[in-house]
């Protein structure tokens, strides 16, 4: 079956979506090249870092199931909480379906609707060519270097990024 002949939906995550989102989760950080979380990573850690009341969850559903999740937040508080961050994971088996431009494209309208003048992204691993290849197709720009903070499971340590980009568009 073709991307074209597939439904794609993007909605707000409900709790009966959790199953999911934890085999995501699981999936994407059993890898160790993405994420900061250990593989051995928590069912407790994925529902704490996916769903809560202080942030917006989003699924994106393939014919019906959910192949991906982001969630929006403000990535500070008080004067700093004008600027959104964002987190996404897309499961593996749903890869090369674009995914990822989507939830981002819809992400940042989600953004501006909710009045966020910016998004920034703290970690994005530089290594993961996928994901800093979108971002910078969707206008993301490299505004810092951590240098060696990730501890890549096959690399060893690479550096993370941090991305930004205005809502203005």
């Amino acid at each position: 079956m073709t991307d074209t002949t597939r439904r794609l939906d993007i909605r707000p995550a409900v709790e009966a979506d959790f199953e999911r989102i934890w085999e995501i989760f699981h999936a994407v950080v059993l890898t160790g090249d993405s994420y900061v979380f250990a593989p051995d990573a928590t069912r407790a850690d994925a529902r704490d870092y996916f769903v809560s009341d202080a942030f917006k969850t989003f699924v994106i559903t393939v014919d019906g199931v959910v192949a991906g999740m982001y969630k929006l937040r403000p990535n500070n508080v008080g004067l700093g909480g004008h600027v959104s961050n964002a987190s996404f994971m897309v499961d593996p088996a749903y890869r090369g379906l674009s995914l990822g431009e989507r939830m981002g494209r819809h992400c940042l309208e989600e953004a501006r609707r909710m009045g966020y003048l910016a998004m920034q992204f703290n970690f994005v691993v530089s290594t993961n060519t996928p994901a800093v290849t979108l971002w910078r197709k969707l206008r993301f720009e490299v505004v810092g270097v951590l240098p060696k903070a990730f501890r890549h499971a096959t690399l060893g340590l690479v550096d993370a990024l941090v991305m930004y980009r205005f809502l203005d568009d």
